[in-house]
């Protein structure tokens, strides 16, 4: 995978995934729908080839392209 395939706000919904916040708590913070929050995560899920959440993040971890 390239770096850099992931949107910034892909980007910074996981940041903010990598720090406990819900998805109602992301999309709060970031002012957009909780909807919106899911598309993101499901797109950047995609993306990477992964299945769940806990493997997008490891995945983004691991290619440096998010941090705690």
């Amino acid at each position: 995978m390239q770096r850099g395939i992931l949107t910034p706000r892909e980007k910074e919904v996981f940041e903010l995934l990598v720090q406990n916040q819900t998805t109602k708590e992301i999309a709060m913070a970031l002012k957009i729908s909780e909807k919106t929050v899911r598309n993101h995560i499901s797109n950047a899920m995609q993306k990477l080839g992964v299945k769940g959440r806990a493997s997008a993040v490891v995945e983004l971890l691991k290619l440096k392209e998010i941090s705690f």
